[in-house]
């Protein structure tokens, strides 16, 4: 393994991948026999960051998939387009426990956060926020990590008492989805505005945008500024779990982001790191469900018996051809082999491609200048389960079809998604899409507290929150939280937005309150995500049907 060549410009080079495998004996041995592996540095103790150059990835990645390697990094959007009354947070900071999130850290892995603002100072003016770790700038790499600079309570002070902040410290939020969430989490009291723990202390994680290779990987839109990998989101959440412990202090974690990528059972690296972060004593973490209920982006049928098919449509609306890319994902269990042939709206017929492991089939589209790859993969190590990923490049408008086979069939359930509202051209569609098991990843993973958003003005849930279960199946979300139109402060200005990214970060605020009550005021000293996600449960309202 080289672990040497980590320059600015080997990290900055369009040309470098990045990539999280399982931590064990086999891969760091197979690692040492090939020089273009260069692995950094464990997360947690499970798992290890490598780097390669994008020319190898592939092979890599075909070479390991079987023993370590899960998936490649994901590609997650923002999950966001303060009603603490309805979420009864009013009511436990005024009562006599008086819990505010004293002595508590609420970390968030975001946009960044406008550190300038009054709603993250204390009544002297001095910052509430403990450290800043921005990913998309170069400078001292916190924990040995190679990429990014972290800002400290005092630098960020001295910025504060200069008239020119942003030369001491050059972080701003330059999207607004970081600073609105923390506000709504952490923020001070300003008026009549308060977050949920205003008086916890606040570590922020900048991710940096997702690399060229993971962008052309999943057809992300080349507009698209907001998009992220999940190897930097653990990244992320490895800092502030690091930094609560070197503070020995409580955490309470919030994700805003997303994404249809990934197994949604909560197996595969990304996930099953969150799972083992929310395991641990003083931390707490919370992930948005997502906004996919009513975004046409799932479907799932059965097949029952081999010999068999069923067509998946997808209806395609946008007229520049240019800019109508699909990726789609199809899952199925384990038990079963399944196979497909796409048609075009023209009649044109690819495949049917046999499925084998690791086949790939790219075809030519005579009729039209675009183009259709199929590629199976299977087993994972994980789950066993079978993925099939079709990219259909300048796609025609009209209905196109998928004839999904049934090779071997015992079980004959599937799934297929295409990617995040964002992350995915518009005006494309599954002609027969279904609402559920629209939970985005990581929220499926067995470990956190899903958070789906309601309307506390009429005690609706939220037309876009997704709903579960998930793949395994797990039911999810755990419980709702105020998610539209909640007040909160961006950079520029105090504004309102709507989403379960913001109903995750009051389940933030309101676990940072339990963390005080439980760990700071010695009442429950074991206290982690699975007790808290007990007492909120607990004390939600609960309706049949």
């Amino acid at each position: 393994m080289n672990g040497d060549i980590f320059t600015l410009d080997y990290l900055n080079n369009p040309n470098t991948v990045d990539f999280v495998v399982r931590n064990n004996k086999s891969f760091i041995d197979y690692a040492r026999t090939v020089p273009e592996i260069r692995v950094v540095k464990p997360i947690s103790e499970a798992f290890l960051l490598g780097y390669t150059d994008r020319e190898h990835i592939e092979g890599i990645m075909e070479n390991i998939e079987m023993g370590y390697y899960s998936l490649p990094s994901l590609v997650l959007g923002l999950l966001g387009t303060a009603d603490l009354n309805a979420s009864g947070i009013t009511a436990v900071q005024e009562q006599e426990l008086g819990l505010k999130g004293s002595g508590v850290l609420i970390g968030f892995v975001d946009t960044g956060i406008d550190y300038t603002n009054v709603a993250f100072r204390n009544e002297d003016g001095t910052s509430r926020i403990y450290s800043i770790y921005d990913q998309t700038v170069s400078g001292t790499h916190p924990y040995n990590n190679v990429i990014g600079h972290e800002f400290t309570n005092d630098e960020i002070n001295r910025a504060l008492q200069s008239s020119s902040p942003y030369e001491i410290v050059p972080h701003r939020d330059t999207v607004g989805h970081g600073t609105f969430l923390a506000s709504v989490a952490g923020g001070s009291r300003v008026g009549d505005f308060s977050g949920a723990a205003p008086e916890s202390e606040l570590i922020v994680v900048k991710l940096k945008k997702a690399g060229p290779y993971y962008l052309e990987k999943y057809l992300v839109p080349p507009e698209q500024d907001n998009v992220f990998q999940s190897s930097d989101v653990m990244i992320g959440v490895e800092y502030i779990v690091n930094k609560a412990r070197e503070l020995n202090r409580p955490v309470a974690i919030c994700i805003g982001e997303g994404t249809n990528l990934g197994y949604h059972d909560g197996y595969g690296v990304f996930e099953e790191y969150l799972t083992s972060v929310a395991q641990m004593t003083g931390v707490c973490l919370c992930t948005a469900a997502g906004n996919e209920r009513m975004a046409g982006h799932h479907a799932n049928g059965a097949i029952e018996r081999a010999g068999e098919s069923k067509d998946i449509r997808i209806r395609v609306e946008g007229t520049d051809v240019a800019r109508n890319n699909i990726y789609i994902t199809i899952r199925n269990s384990f038990s079963d082999l399944m196979s497909v042939a796409v048609i075009s709206p023209l009649g044109e017929i690819v495949g049917r491609a046999p499925a084998r492991r690791g086949a790939m089939l790219a075809s030519l589209l005579s009729l039209s200048k675009g183009s259709v790859s199929i590629e199976y993969h299977f087993p994972f190590t994980d789950n066993n389960s079978q993925e099939t990923v079709i990219r259909i490049l300048n796609a025609q408008p009209g209905i196109w079809t998928i004839n999904l086979y049934g090779d071997i069939v015992l079980d004959g359930t599937f799934h297929a998604f295409l990617p995040l509202r964002g992350l995915g051209f518009p005006g494309i569609q599954f002609v027969e899409s279904s609402p559920d098991y629209t939970i985005v990843v990581p929220s499926t993973c067995t470990g956190s507290i899903s958070c789906a958003a309601y309307e506390s003005v009429n005690n609706e849930l939220y037309l876009d929150s997704s709903w579960g279960p998930t793949l395994l199946p797990i039911l999810k979300p755990d419980l709702a939280a105020p998610g539209v139109n909640v007040a909160g402060h961006f950079p520029e200005g105090y504004g309102s937005m709507s989403g379960t990214s913001v109903s995750s970060a009051i389940v933030a605020g309101a676990c940072a309150l339990m963390l005080q009550w439980g760990i700071v005021d010695n009442n429950y000293e074991e206290m982690s995500t699975y007790q808290i996600r007990s007492f909120l449960i607990s004390g939600c309202i609960h309706e049949s049907g």
